[in-house]
């Protein structure tokens, strides 16, 4: 290997590991990455940021503001509400949600997909009184698989099409990837709906729905000892017994901003002191009754004036708070919204709940009037866990909106205007009529996925330019060796499917889409069938709750374990491998 090839490899071993890690947002990481190999040389100073004025980046932002505007018309609402019907059985249940979820995300960003009818899917729950963790996992599933039938379903097919154009000349159509998506997903629908869901824990099919919705796991919260308190004085050790008839347990004391350590139990209670407690919403409840005690923050003027009431939402990986806590926000003095609580997937943490650094797929309970909760939701990008109908949508502009995208698809699927003209046509009417008010736009972007795109891109064309991709396919490719072509296109799949389950499957599409024109090369054959076999691949991370965005969503809501994808997840990869082999084979044969 020459110098700049071990660089690259390096530096993307360690790129990967980081993203696997997850201590670091996968943004940060790509973006010190890509300084690193220009303060290297192994990316030339002018192809710098070239990746943040690439196609498949503008597209990917241009989708998101599109998602967006079809979300406020209350296009995605009517579909939801006119097909959402609590009294199916759950099999049918599951089948119509994941069919529905499947067709909106093969259109929009599958995981605004998922946003939009994960409330009405857990609204559904609770009428019918089953666990949620019986419908979110194949919700997740099915929106995944309908972001691979088309070309702006899901980015990786994004980065394969542009990565075509650059490679062969000619991007993939709008519609290219429809026969082998289809197919995959036709069959993965099929399967969560009539046996997926049966695989998970025994645990998830006797949940207690009326007790688990909603009261998704216990909270670490704080609670505030007032001074007319019953409880000043006494040791935390003599309130085991009220805090257990309320169904609480007390897992700490704070004093002056101080947790106190080890000596907490016997230490005698303060006006002023924070009681850390583990419990649910209504126990939070029980327990400020029976322990005379106060929300944190319930002081306030300002607080007292509303009629405050309990609120859940879950942290997306694009909510302005993750990576944040709620003292660095000033939550309660910006928004006089008060952090309640957190779960975190039913971990504990030392932190102070009001400065805890909140990672996606925390579920926070929030307290506060009606009208700010919602507020608060829309301007930090919070997904709420209940159907709340607060938004305003413009449900007059819904032919407008539903009709100037369907206009700009044909176009571009018929090759009248380049795909990203046409988006880009798609927004800017959307902000005329004021279906996205511009102060909206740039909050539809996800930036973390345009940073690390932006990064990534040159990264893999250096990776290319220097041969690395060449050993890479060399060793693919002498791994499989005396065998068809069709045996190295499955051990491609299987190797980019196995990295999109522990890191960003954009960032696997930047990397495996390279290798697998270079594969195609060296065995002299269509080099579509190995690209088709990379976007495939690159969408299918159903074995982890890291490998995809919509994994981590469901995490808390559902009250899953990292454990419970691979039970679902892994048939359903290999059913994909089984359908989109041969799919690509038919369509783009070797």
């Amino acid at each position: 290997m020459t110098v700049d090839q071990t660089i690259l490899f390096v530096l993307l071993f360690l790129v990967f590991a980081f993203l696997i890690w997850g201590r670091w947002r996968y943004d940060l990481v790509a973006f010190v990455a890509l300084l690193v190999a220009l303060l290297t040389g192994v990316v030339p100073k002018e192809e710098a940021f070239s990746g943040f004025g690439h196609p498949a980046t503008v597209i990917i932002a241009l989708v998101l503001v599109i998602s967006r505007g079809l979300s406020n018309s209350g296009a995605i609402e009517w579909l939801g509400r006119y097909l959402v019907d609590a009294s199916r059985r759950l099999g049918a249940h599951i089948g119509v949600m994941s069919a529905l979820a499947a067709s909106l995300s093969a259109l929009m960003n599958n995981v605004a997909a998922l946003a939009l009818l994960m409330p009405l899917d857990l609204q559904a729950a609770r009428k019918a009184g089953r666990s949620p963790s019986l419908t979110l996992m194949p919700l997740s599933f099915a929106s995944i698989l309908g972001g691979m039938i088309t070309l702006i379903g899901t980015p990786p097919n994004i980065v394969v099409a542009e990565f075509r154009n650059d490679a062969l000349g000619a991007s993939f159509r709008m519609f290219d990837f429809a026969p082998v998506g289809l197919a995959c997903a036709i069959v993965g629908v099929a399967y969560v709906a009539l046996a997926g869901w049966r695989l998970l824990p025994a645990g998830r099919h006797s949940a207690d729905a009326a007790k688990d919705l909603f009261e998704l796991a216990d909270y670490i919260a704080e609670l505030r000892v007032p001074e007319d308190s019953a409880v000043v004085g006494k040791r935390v050790r003599d309130l085991d017994e009220l805090a257990e008839s309320s169904d609480v347990e007390i897992v700490g004391l704070t004093r002056r901003g101080q947790r106190l350590p080890g000596v907490a139990r016997v230490a005698k209670i303060e006006a002023g002191d924070i009681l850390v407690v583990e419990a649910s919403p209504d126990s939070l409840d029980e327990a400020l009754g029976s322990l005379g005690l106060e929300y944190v923050g319930k002081g306030r003027k300002s607080f007292e004036d509303d009629d405050i009431q309990f609120s859940e939402a879950i942290v997306q990986e694009s909510s302005a708070i993750a990576g944040r806590s709620a003292v660095s926000m000033r939550l309660l003095y910006r928004y006089r919204v008060a952090l309640v609580g957190v779960s975190r997937q039913g971990r504990r943490f030392r932190e102070h709940v009001r400065k805890l650094t909140l990672k996606p797929g925390d579920v926070l309970l929030l307290l506060g009037s009606e009208e700010r909760i919602a507020d608060v939701m829309a301007r930090l990008g919070l997904l709420p866990l209940a159907d709340r109908g607060q938004r305003v949508l413009q449900r007059d502009k819904i032919w407008l909106a539903a009709g100037a995208f369907a206009v700009a698809i044909v176009a571009a699927g018929a090759g009248i205007v380049y795909l990203p003209i046409a988006l880009g046509c798609v927004a800017a009417a959307y902000v005329a009529l004021k279906i996205v008010p511009i102060r909206e736009v740039y909050d539809s972007i996800e930036w973390p996925v345009i940073v690390l795109l932006g990064s990534m891109i040159p990264i893999g064309s250096a990776l290319s330019a220097t041969g690395g991709t060449s050993l890479i396919a060399e060793g693919i490719v002498s791994l499989a060796f005396g065998f068809s072509p069709v045996v190295v296109l499955v051990l491609l799949i299987v190797v980019t499917m196995t990295l999109s389950d522990v890191m960003n499957n954009t960032a696997t599409a930047v990397i495996a889409a390279p290798v697998a024109v270079d594969i195609a090369d060296r065995l002299e054959v269509n080099p579509d069938a190995f690209l088709m076999g990379v976007a495939v691949a690159a969408s299918c991370a159903f074995l982890t709750p890291i490998g995809h965005k919509n994994n981590t969503l469901i995490m808390g809501p559902g009250g899953y374990e990292f454990g419970d994808y691979w039970r679902m997840g892994l048939p359903l990869e290999i059913l994909v491998i089984a359908v989109s082999v041969p799919a690509i084979l038919l369509v783009w044969p070797l």
